[in-house]
């Protein structure tokens, strides 16, 4: 009640704050301004707690910690997102398939990923489009070289947090390996382990809106719905010639390069 009756308002948008400091914090969302950075990414923050949670990232802390299993995040919202696993909780169901998500932005990923060939954001150095800005920034790391992920044992780095995970593992025994119950394969991701078990199954959750078949991966679902689409996401250099598939355009170059005269090696 004392935020209602508040004398800390804010005059953009009336919401009213319990002291001068958290109306200035506040303050920043309107303003834009953003002045904590991270020190390995230089990504901005307008808050202190937002740059502590994002550092997580990097160092791999992971202080929340389920009760019910051995697994641990770094963030309270990943927690609570998971403890749906165990009590079966998924009240988000998609209305294009017949899956259902605990989350509301897992149901809003899936429809974008699975079921939307709409690619609004391009790449500035190859004008490889994607659905989603975080997919670009991802992506973005393969031209500049970018490695956010460090170990915090050692001084190597990566650029994606698989690869760190995986490097923890298997250098500082850092983690869990994941066994697949069927074949006893190993895996450090229990992604990798959810799409092992799905082959092993004859899972195939992902369909083409265009066409009855259907694939285990999201990743195989996009590389199909190029098919239906007259967009050519692959070029070779030397003759500009366009493809679907990545493989197309390096079977492609290795001719290319024959009658050009260059090496491939």
């Amino acid at each position: 009640m004392n935020i209602h009756t508040s004398k800390y308002r804010c005059t953009e948008c009336s919401k009213g704050f319990r002291n001068n400091q958290a109306l200035a914090c506040h303050r920043l969302r309107h303003s834009g301004e953003k002045p904590y950075q991270c020190s390995v990414c230089s990504k901005r923050f307008g808050q202190a707690v937002g740059l502590t949670a994002h550092i997580r990232i990097h160092s791999g802390e992971k202080p929340y910690k389920c009760h019910m299993c051995d697994k641990a995040f770094s963030f309270c919202s990943a927690l609570s997102s998971h403890m749906r696993v165990h009590t079966g909780d998924k009240p988000h169901k998609c209305s294009l398939c017949d899956k259902s998500f605990g989350g509301s932005s897992q149901l809003t990923q899936h429809k974008r990923h699975a079921h939307s060939n709409s690619r609004p954001h391009q790449c500035p150095f190859c004008g490889k489009m994607f659905k989603t800005s975080q997919s670009l920034r991802e992506h973005v790391r393969i031209h500049t070289g970018a490695k956010p992920y460090s170990c915090r044992h050692c001084s190597e780095c990566f650029t994606w947090h698989h690869q760190l995970k995986a490097h923890l593992l298997k250098s500082h025994s850092e983690g869990t390996w994941l066994t697949c119950h069927i074949c006893q394969k190993t895996f450090s991701s229990s992604q990798y382990l959810k799409v092992h078990v799905r082959r092993h199954e004859g899972v195939k959750p992902y369909v083409c809106s265009e066409c009855p078949k259907r694939f285990c991966t999201a990743g195989e679902l996009r590389c199909h719905q190029t098919v239906h689409l007259n967009y050519k996401q692959y070029c070779c250099f030397l003759c500009d010639k366009s493809f679907r598939h990545s493989g197309q355009v390096k079977w492609h170059f290795k001719r290319c390069s024959v009658i050009y005269g260059l090496s491939t090696v």
